[in-house]
């Protein structure tokens, strides 16, 4: 069964002209000039429910957007949607009850009260009775690992103890579905683990299903099962995760420190050298010319290793590169 079926979906927004200098701004204000902007285009797609999506894209690609939409807070320009069953912006109040959501950018914390108060709060709009958000506050405290958190106001915690409180919080009633717009942005890599393994802990346990926006290609390996990508509030790509990593994050990037100084002429065979420094360099290669294992050996034969680490690259350059093969 489908959680969400998105039949051509549009948005477009007016975007008012700023004009410069006494006498533009008075035409401006008498006649002003507007430009359409095209966030969404004609999307369509389903997602399963219990499914974990990714939805990803670049800045500006237009997933806000439709998760606005999706939840009910904007209206589409065109096109339909059903969000388990429900019209989101016909149905909102009603559509609120099954789903979750989280704006990495936007708290639904309150920032000077302690999370236990607000975790009260929702308990009460959604029509908990007070056992029943007790035991359920416990539950979440427990998964997310914010029992100590509780009592703290929301001003004092850090942006990781915040986001895991952020969350915990969006699946209070026990959602359906949880909307998930950038939950890790900003965060150390700690904090995103804690985050990762809660969500996929609840999805495991009460078959949550997940839509997810990241720039963190660790989020989409951690969590999601397929992949929609997005460009000018169109679909470029979709496919499965294990298929977009063995298609697309097939280049490597290595950071190298070594004991002894680094010529300013590095070169191992098989590897590109991007930047050199007095100990450190740092190189990249690609898996399907060059087996991991092969890098390793000529890395420890170049000099005694300090330290190393090998990282995809930014999720947006490889979104880039499928987006290019896209217009091809």
């Amino acid at each position: 069964m489908t959680a969400i079926t998105v039949s051509n979906l549009s948005k477009t927004f007016q975007s008012k002209h700023k004009a410069a200098g006494l006498g533009g701004s008075l035409r401006a204000l008498l006649k002003p000039k507007y430009t359409t902007v095209e966030a969404v285009r004609g999307l369509s797609f389903e997602m399963e429910k219990g499914e974990l999506l990714g939805f990803i894209g670049p800045n500006g690609a237009g997933k806000s957007t439709t998760i606005k939409i999706l939840t009910g807070i904007l209206h589409p320009s065109g096109g339909e949607a059903q969000v388990l069953g429900y019209t989101p912006w016909r149905e909102r109040q009603k559509l609120a009850f099954h789903i979750g959501a989280v704006f990495g950018q936007r708290p639904q914390l309150w920032y000077h009260l302690p999370a236990i108060d607000t975790f009260a709060l929702f308990g009460k709009i959604y029509e908990l009775d007070d056992a029943e958000t007790k035991k359920r506050i416990a539950c979440l405290a427990e998964i997310f690992e914010i029992g100590d958190l509780l009592e703290v106001p929301v001003r004092k915690l850090s942006l990781g103890q915040r986001m895991r409180c952020e969350v915990a919080a969006s699946l209070l009633h026990k959602p359906k579905l949880l909307l998930l717009d950038e939950p890790s942005i900003g965060l150390d890599v700690v904090a995103k683990q804690h985050i990762r393994d809660a969500i996929r802990a609840m999805s495991e346990q009460e078959k949550v299903g997940v839509l997810l926006t990241s720039h963190d290609a660790g989020d989409l390996e951690a969590l999601c099962h397929r992949v929609i990508i997005i460009n000018h509030g169109q679909i470029v790509y979709r496919d499965k995760v294990s298929n977009l990593k063995r298609k697309f994050l097939t280049r490597k990037l290595v950071e190298v420190r070594y004991a002894e100084e680094v010529s300013p002429d590095f070169r191992l065979e098989g590897m590109e050298t991007l930047k050199t420094g007095r100990y450190g360099v740092k190189l990249a290669f690609d898996t399907r010319q060059t087996p991991a294992d092969a890098v390793l050996a000529r890395l420890s034969s170049a000099g005694t290793l300090v330290d190393i680490t090998i990282s995809d690259p930014p999720l947006e350059e490889v979104i880039a590169m499928i987006y290019g093969q896209a217009n091809q």
